[in-house]
């Protein structure tokens, strides 16, 4: 099997390179960095700019699957977005069917159903509600994904991840949390799960306070093993205090949900920390 890893330099891209490299006989990773060190025996690299459909149609020829991580993963101008997560999307769809490749893993993400309110737990069928533009470029590979599997056979599993992180960091995270270890059983079961059609699941650990139900989704197999309610005793007593009027506190979305239309979310918490240290 031929395994193309798209966002292979990024976080989660390097997290799951190992791990895919044993599930296939061949591992092609991609991304708009020059390359990546530490190469896998069975793993090679190319250099290829998704938003352009000759290259990203080459990329997939002979390929049995795609792990699809490539994006900009934070809010930014509605162009890089167009260009990054959108029509990036559109290629590498309608590359696959033309190369006949079996099935595509997506990272989709929470802020495709951002806004919803977090007191409400939300299924892998809650309406799209984006924070963003980002989150919205989510939304249409979402719907992207599930026409052409209706119309060309073509399998998705869309991961709605919410907070990848090696540990949680906020409040918000005990219950959005990922962890590692999770991440890389999600991406294994969508590789190895038989049959998926069009399928969506949230990525997060067994967290006591998660505000998703996977239930819906439990054919894959993702049983994840992480709490983020072990790390709840150190983070909740240097938590700033909850708003209930403020849509990042009420919003799955968090500081998604309340950064401007456009600009960056990541900068945006990243300052904050700062200003408080």
């Amino acid at each position: 099997m031929k395994i193309v890893l798209t966002g292979a330099a990024g976080y989660l891209g390097g997290l799951c390179r190992a791990p895919l490299a044993a599930l296939c006989d061949t591992l092609v990773s991609t991304d708009i960095a020059d390359g990546i060190t530490d190469l896998l025996p069975n793993e090679s690299y190319r250099k290829v700019d998704i938003g352009v459909f000759d290259q990203v149609h080459d990329l997939l020829a002979g390929a049995d699957m795609v792990v699809h991580f490539g994006s900009i993963a934070d809010e930014a101008a509605w162009e890089k977005i167009f260009h990054s997560n959108l029509l990036s999307a559109y290629n590498i769809w309608e590359s696959a069917h033309q190369q006949g490749v079996r099935r595509i893993v997506f990272a989709s993400s929470i802020h495709a159903v951002g806004m919803h309110p977090k007191q409400t737990a939300i299924g892998i069928d809650a309406a799209h509600r984006p924070d963003t533009y980002y989150g919205l470029a989510k939304c249409f590979t979402e719907d992207l994904a599930s026409l052409y599997w209706d119309k060309r056979g073509l399998e998705t599993v869309c991961m709605r991840i919410a907070s990848a992180t090696p540990k949680p960091g906020n409040s918000r995270a005990l219950g959005t949390w990922l962890s590692e270890g999770d991440a890389v059983q999600l991406v294994e079961k969508c590789v190895t799960s038989p049959t998926v059609g069009f399928s969506i699941v949230y990525g997060v650990s067994n967290n006591d306070r998660a505000g998703v139900d996977n239930s819906g989704a439990a054919f894959l197999g993702f049983r994840p093993k992480d709490n983020a309610e072990d790390y709840a005793a150190d983070i909740l007593p240097k938590a700033d205090p909850q708003d209930p009027q403020n849509p990042e506190d009420m919003c799955h979305g968090g500081p998604f949900a309340v950064v401007p239309l456009g600009t960056s979310g990541v900068e945006m918490i990243k300052a904050r920390n700062v200003s408080k240290d």
